[in-house]
């Protein structure tokens, strides 16, 4: 489900339309802004999950606005345009991760379009999660890897006498690997 979305639009009365059919698709937090200036100030101050921009607005295009917010937010970016430029924004928007509907904006269409949104999202947030796991686990060995150094130089421990040394210190005190790296490293590299 979609939590918080952002309507811009220069046409005021298209809002309340978008605003009911985005809360009949399951969007719980709607809100909507006239033109790209208010866009980037409402970005600044909150994140957002998605961004519907309906071109063209009173102070650009919008194609612009999709661009810097793509770039700079972690917001999906949903740029709406007339049908005969579809295929033209679609093919500039593409490569950065928009995502182009043709007017008029059809139902179906815009179902299709936020439950690909919300997947890619959840897609996105499962690979975040990955990458910092591997992250940690990187860190993690460079700092039992600096403690192994650190005995074998102190110590004059062989790389493997050191190995065993952590592991054994690990089940022995009941601490893990990581946290018998950050004592010796606490105690020797002083």
């Amino acid at each position: 489900m979609i939590d918080n979305v952002l309507i811009v639009s220069s046409r005021e009365q298209s809002i309340p339309s978008f605003i009911s059919l985005l809360r009949s698709e399951g969007c719980r937090s709607v809100g909507a802004v006239k033109n790209a200036a208010q866009a980037k100030m409402a970005c600044s101050d909150r994140e957002f999950s998605v961004i519907i921009i309906n071109t063209p607005l009173s102070d650009e295009f919008g194609d612009s606005l999709a661009f810097d917010l793509l770039r700079s937010t972690g917001s999906s970016v949903m740029l709406i345009v007339k049908n005969e430029l579809e295929h033209k924004i679609e093919q500039k928007l593409l490569p950065c991760g928009g995502y182009v509907i043709g007017k008029p904006l059809d139902k179906t269409v815009l179902h299709k379009a936020l439950n690909f949104i919300e997947a890619s999202a959840n897609r996105m947030i499962s690979l975040q999660k990955e990458n910092y796991k591997l992250h940690k686990k990187v860190e993690d060995s460079r700092i039992i890897n600096r403690a192994k150094c650190i005995l074998m130089e102190y110590l004059s421990m062989s790389e493997a006498q050191a190995h065993k040394y952590i592991e054994k210190q690990a089940m022995d005190l009941r601490l893990t690997r990581l946290e018998v790296a950050k004592n010796l490293l606490s105690t020797y590299d002083s």
